[in-house]
């Protein structure tokens, strides 16, 4: 146990000092993580840690695809659903397909181990890619595909998983039996994920205290998760239904304190699981490379090299006929949703970089089977595995700028970058006017007096000279030095109540509620910030 908990002391340190280097650096911080995860295996003293699949699949996974499904508009995921199936189903199955084609035909593996093993490597991981993706000013709509996508993937993969291994463990398989559990599974999943949602969004709304909202907040997941998983299903289902109900739903039922409090706490959940993720997945180097010492290197790097193949090549002979024969067979569609350029289409194929659910699910495979007898090519199939994260996570998550750049698809993520802050700008505009009139309201039918109406209008006032008049190169330079004048000023006060405190002349708690007052403001100026974009 202290053994571990050194580990884990090590990896916390390596994945701080990783991310400061991944940011000045402009890397994707789960390419260095995972390459800092291969060096820290090969340390000469460093115990071997296995990294437990069930702690993937049952731990981390849930909150991970809870809180991208919060994070996700319902609506556009509604809007999208067609390409976003197309992929998370669709893809998965086909280069599931692939991948057993080639390995049974150039390999000779069996049919059984060969969908097996394209079950494991065929959903891509939405973590790295998106990561880096944002940096890059993709449209939104792609984005919002490959998020979307990567909610509903790994239930396909993980349903596939499952029917693989049973066909191995029993030697049995019928396909009509394995489709009518696949359309159950999807449609209980469904109704028990907004089930839950529903439920755990009152829950919190008649708690009414942040701690108790964010504990149940966490609790939701797992509950969303756990049980479809434990009756025979994948569980992620209802995790991403719970969350997009959550997401559509949660504004009016969730108080502004609990809100405030748990994007602070769900942000640093996802930071720190994400990274030790990717840090424990390079970590698993070492085992891997042991186990591999049993059969020929050449035989293995040949496998490998070849499913690396087949799934990049994969995605992309799915994706480009995908994004147009649906436009071709109809009209309607096409009249309604016209062919997107081919660049987008092209970087939607590009971005198909597998991640920790491959492994854990390589991980997870039975020893032996129900006859006693060993697990056949388990060793195998967890190398090729972890090459083919290896190698699609460092080519393709380094080469994916380059790529948009070249592309020029970023350029179309700026406009739309600046076309939504206009809309928000007029947005806020609205909201103040509508305010306002309110105000005037209040001020005839309530008798208010003077003294409340001036510090009404004062506070309506400050918020509207906030806002830019336009996004002209101008006035976001104005609007770029009042933030960074405000931050000034506000370190000024910092700097003073530090002082009145050391005098006497405040208590702590008075220190603490002004602090407070100062953190808001400045979280306001970094959200402001942060919609910013210069021409």
């Amino acid at each position: 146990m202290e053994a571990h908990f050194q580990i884990f002391l090590i990896l916390l340190a390596v994945l701080a000092g990783t991310a400061l280097i991944a940011r000045r650096a402009n890397i994707a911080p789960a390419i260095l993580l995972m390459l800092a995860g291969i060096g820290l295996a090969f340390v000469p003293g460093m115990p071997a840690f296995a990294l437990p699949p069930e702690l993937v699949l049952l731990v981390v996974l849930p909150p991970l695809i809870y809180s991208s499904s919060v994070a996700m508009s319902w609506r556009e995921f509604k809007r999208n659903l067609r390409p976003i199936v197309l992929l998370a189903v669709g893809c998965v199955i086909f280069t599931a397909s692939m991948v057993a084609t080639a390995t049974h035909t150039l390999l000779g593996l069996p049919w059984s181990l060969g969908f097996l093993l394209g079950a494991i490597v065929a959903p891509p991981d939405v973590v790295a890619p998106l990561a880096i993706a944002r940096r890059l000013h993709l449209p939104r709509r792609v984005m919002v595909i490959l998020e979307g996508e990567g909610l509903a993937n790994d239930a396909t993969a993980l349903i596939l998983y499952r029917f693989a291994v049973a066909a191995i463990m029993t030697g049995t398989f019928s396909f009509p039996v394995a489709a009518g559990e696949f359309a159950a599974i999807v449609v209980g999943e469904i109704a028990f994920g907004i089930g839950v949602g529903w439920l755990m969004l009152r829950a919190r709304h008649y708690s009414r205290d942040p701690q108790v909202e964010i504990t149940l907040s966490l609790l939701t997941p797992y509950l969303a998760y756990w049980i479809p998983e434990h009756v025979g299903g994948s569980g992620v289902i209802a995790t991403v239904a719970c969350g997009l109900y959550m997401s559509w739903n949660g504004p009016l039922w969730i108080s502004s304190a609990t809100r405030l409090q748990g994007v602070f706490f769900w942000d640093l959940v996802v930071y720190l699981i994400e990274g030790m993720l990717f840090l424990l997945t390079g970590f698993q180097m070492r085992l891997i490379y042991e186990k591999s010492k049993a059969f020929p290197l050449d035989e293995i790097m040949i496998a490998t090299a070849l499913v690396v193949a087949i799934v990049v090549i994969a995605r992309f002979a799915w994706t480009f006929p995908a994004t147009i024969l649906p436009r071709v067979l109809s009209p309607s569609l096409r009249a309604r949703d016209p062919l997107p350029p081919w660049q987008q289409t092209f970087i939607i194929g590009f971005t198909g970089v597998r991640g920790t659910v491959s492994l854990a699910t390589a991980l997870a495979l039975p020893l032996t089977l129900s006859s006693g007898e060993p697990f056949p090519y388990r060793d195998e199939i967890l190398f090729v595995a972890f090459g083919v994260i290896f190698f699609t996570l460092i080519g393709l998550g380094l080469t994916l700028p380059p790529v948009v750049r070249w592309l020029g698809v970023g350029q179309e993520g700026r406009a739309e970058h600046v076309h939504e802050h206009e809309q928000e700008i007029a947005a806020r505009r609205e909201t103040l006017d509508r305010a306002l009139q309110s105000l005037e309201t209040m001020t005839n039918d309530r008798e208010l007096s003077d003294e409340v109406v001036r510090l009404l209008r004062a506070r309506h006032e400050v918020r509207a000279n906030q806002l830019p008049e336009s996004l002209n190169p101008d006035d976001y330079d104005a609007s770029a030095l009042g933030i960074e004048l405000t931050r000034e000023l506000i370190g000024v006060e910092r700097k003073t109540i530090h002082v009145m405190l050391r005098d006497g002349k405040i208590t702590d708690e008075t220190r603490r509620r002004i602090e407070r007052d100062l953190d808001l403001e400045e979280a306001s100026l970094a959200n402001r910030e942060y919609g910013h974009v210069p021409l």
